[in-house]
């Protein structure tokens, strides 16, 4: 396991290296989350990640708890286990939503099946991140429902060094050159662009190009991202799309 990663088991990922982890993501705009975890070892290195990128966090272990907490104290998100004593993060979720309260809230769970994601989606759920999983992607999926709760308005171009997408015209350029890309290969360039910097897991890229249409045994995303190397990264002199083993992929210029 990769050292940027949580899991229910033994750690030893987060004593291999330190921390932080050589592939954090940048900083994103700081916000105040509640994270409702029983689980003191995952708690404690979820806490660890959230505030080396800037974040505040409060941490509660029963769901009840976290249900007062949602509903008489002010936060920007809240990261709820699915299984908690007292009360289960779906039933606390749904207790929200009665209640009119529409703060965004990921759902964090070894309930990985994609039934279970699509219950704790239907149960009022912003998003869903199955354990084990990595800080990187957890602080990705943040900074994205920050992004579309405060309504920030949406680029229409994406550079990362000397490549450029553009979302409106669906064309790609590097060094002048246009690119010819499918449908799914530009789906994935902009997965890839919009997280530049940032780890991107395999199962993100499931997720976001391929809406969970594929078993996880398969190697679809691993075909398409050689396909869309030999496109916009073999001609030229500078390689952009990288592979971090039993991470995912992160797309970088020179560093």
């Amino acid at each position: 396991m990769d050292h940027d990663a949580v899991s229910d088991d033994t750690p030893p990922e987060f004593q291999r290296q330190g921390w932080p982890c050589r592939n954090r993501p940048p900083q994103a705009v700081p916000v105040k989350i509640l994270l409702a975890e029983d689980d003191d070892r995952v708690a404690e290195f979820t806490i660890r990640g959230l505030k080396e990128a800037g974040h505040s966090v409060d941490r509660v272990a029963d769901g009840r708890d976290a249900l007062s907490y949602c509903l008489y104290n002010s936060c920007d998100l809240a990261i709820l286990d699915r299984m908690m004593p007292g009360m289960d993060g779906m039933s606390v979720v749904r207790a929200l939503r009665a209640a009119r309260n529409d703060l965004p809230v990921i759902f964090l769970t070894a309930l990985g099946d994609v039934d279970d994601r699509v219950a704790g989606l239907e149960a009022g759920g912003d998003d869903y991140l199955a354990k084990p999983f990595h800080i990187s992607e957890l602080l990705a999926r943040i900074a994205a429902l920050t992004r579309r709760r405060a309504g920030a308005p949406e680029a229409t171009t994406l550079e990362v060094h000397d490549l450029q997408l553009d979302l409106l015209a669906r064309s790609a350029r590097r060094q002048g050159v246009t690119i010819e890309l499918q449908s799914k290969e530009f789906a994935l360039l902009e997965v890839l662009m919009r997280n530049a910097g940032r780890v991107v897991t395999r199962t993100m890229l499931l997720e976001q190009v391929w809406d969970f249409n594929f078993e996880p045994g398969t190697t679809v995303v691993e075909t398409h991202i050689s396909r869309l190397r030999a496109k916009i990264d073999k001609p030229f002199d500078v390689a952009l799309i990288h592979t971090l083993r039993n991470s995912g992929y992160i797309m970088h210029g020179p560093r």
